[in-house]
C-alpha cells in the first residue's frame, strides 16, 4: 500500500498527516519540533511512504535535512503557488497538512528547490554579507545627509567610509549632539566594513567558482564575490528551462497582466530570488560605468524612463546573458547583447 504524507510546519510545532491511495487518513498528529519525535512517529510507515510534502516559510532546514538523511523522499512546497480549495468555509493546520498529502498523491503539488545542504551554509554567509552591505550603505547615506544639512556641502561616500573619516567630518560640526550622531554613523560603517571583509576572506578561502560558472568573471561588472553569489544562489542552472524563466527568478522582468493591450493588474513581484535580483542590479551598476555597450544601452533606456527602470532593464539583459554563459559556457559578447 502506498502512503503519502503532508507536514504543515510552524515555529514551535508541526502537524503530520499520512493518507493512503483513497485519501483516507492513516495518521494525524500535532508534534513538537523535535526530529527524533517525528522520525519515531513515521517509522512504522516508512516502507510504504512514497513521499513527504513539507510546507514552511523559513525554518525547514532541520526537518527536511533530517528526513532526507533518514531515507524519505522530500518535497518542499512552493507556498506562493499552492492553492487551497476555495469552497471551504473553515480550514486549520490539520486540513492544510491533509491537503498537502492529497496534492502529493495526485502529482500536482507545486514544489520548490531544496538547495544542497553541503553549500547552504556558505550561501547563507554571503546572504549575511549582503545584509551588512545594505546596513553600511544606510549609515553612509545617513552621515552624508547629516553633513549636508549642517554644512550645506555634499560629503563624498568614499571619504565617509575611510578609517580617518572621524577626523575629517567631526570638526565641521559645532554641536556636541551632532558630533555624536555623526560619530555613531562613522563607527558603525567602520565595524560593518571590517565584518564584510572578514566574511569575504572566509568565503574565498572555502569555495571557488566551479568550471561551469567561470565564464561569469568575463562579464563586465561581475567579480569574485558577485560571481560566487550568482553561482550559489542559482544552484543547478539546468532547473531553468529558458533564459526568460531564469530572468524571472532573478526578479529582472516586469510583473504585469495584460489583456487586449491594456494592463489589468500585476502578479507577485516578490516571486523569485531577491539575492540574485540584488546581484544583477549591482553588476548592472558596474557595467554602465565600465562597459561602453552597456553604457549606451542604459542611456537609451534612461531617455525613456527613470534611472531605476533603466538599471533594471540592464540587469534583465545581464541575467539572460549569464544564463547562456552558465548553461552553455558561452562567451559574453557585449556588442551582441546590447545591439
Amino acid at each position: 500500500m502506498k502512503l503519502y504524507s503532508g507536514i504543515d510546519l510552524h515555529s514551535n510545532n508541526h502537524v503530520l498527516t499520512i493518507v493512503d491511495e483513497q485519501d483516507k487518513k492513516v495518521l494525524e498528529k500535532r508534534l513538537p519540533n523535535k526530529l527524533e519525535v517525528t522520525l519515531n512517529c513515521l517509522m512504522p510507515y516508512q516502507e510504504e511512504i512514497v513521499g513527504i510534502a513539507v510546507e514552511s516559510t523559513y525554518n525547514w532546514y532541520w526537518l527536511v535535512d533530517g528526513l532526507m538523511e533518514a531515507g524519505y523522499d522530500l518535497h518542499l512546497v512552493n507556498t506562493a503557488a499552492v492553492k487551497q480549495y476555495e469552497g471551504m468555509k473553515h480550514t486549520d493546520d490539520h486540513y492544510d497538512a491533509f491537503h498537502l498529502a492529497h496534492l502529493l498523491r495526485l502529482g500536482i503539488l507545486p514544489t520548490g528547490y531544496i538547495y544542497p545542504k553541503e553549500q547552504r551554509a556558505i550561501r547563507d554567509l554571503l546572504r549575511k554579507r549582503s545584509l551588512l552591505v545594505r546596513h553600511k550603505t544606510a549609515h553612509t547615506l545617513s552621515a552624508q545627509s547629516l553633513h549636508t544639512r549642517m554644512t550645506g556641502r555634499k560629503a563624498s561616500s568614499n571619504v565617509i567610509q575611510r578609517p580617518t573619516a572621524e577626523s575629517i567630518y567631526l570638526p565641521s560640526l559645532s554641536s556636541t549632539n551632532r558630533k555624536l550622531e555623526m560619530q555613531a554613523n562613522l563607527r558603525m560603517i567602520k565595524a560593518l566594513h571590517q565584518q564584510i571583509i572578514e566574511i569575504e576572506k572566509v568565503v574565498m578561502a572555502q569555495i571557488k567558482l566551479s568550471p561551469s560558472f567561470l565564464g561569469l568573471k568575463r562579464v563586465p561588472g561581475i567579480g569574485d564575490i558577485l560571481g560566487l553569489t550568482i553561482m550559489l544562489e542559482t544552484g543547478e542552472i539546468s532547473r531553468f528551462p529558458s533564459a526568460g524563466h531564469y530572468a524571472s527568478y532573478c526578479r529582472a522582468v516586469k510583473s504585469r497582466k495584460v489583456s487586449n493591450g491594456k494592463k489589468k493588474g500585476e502578479g507577485n513581484r516578490k516571486n523569485g530570488n531577491k539575492y540574485l535580483g540584488w546581484a544583477y542590479v549591482e553588476a548592472a551598476n558596474h557595467m554602465i560605468r565600465y562597459c561602453d555597450a552597456g553604457k549606451r544601452f542604459f542611456q537609451r533606456k534612461l531617455a525613456q524612463r527613470n534611472r531605476a527602470v533603466a538599471v533594471k532593464a540592464t540587469a534583465n539583459k545581464l541575467a539572460r546573458a549569464c544564463y547562456y554563459v552558465m548553461r552553455d559556457q558561452a562567451l559574453f559578447e557585449p556588442a551582441l547583447l546590447f545591439r
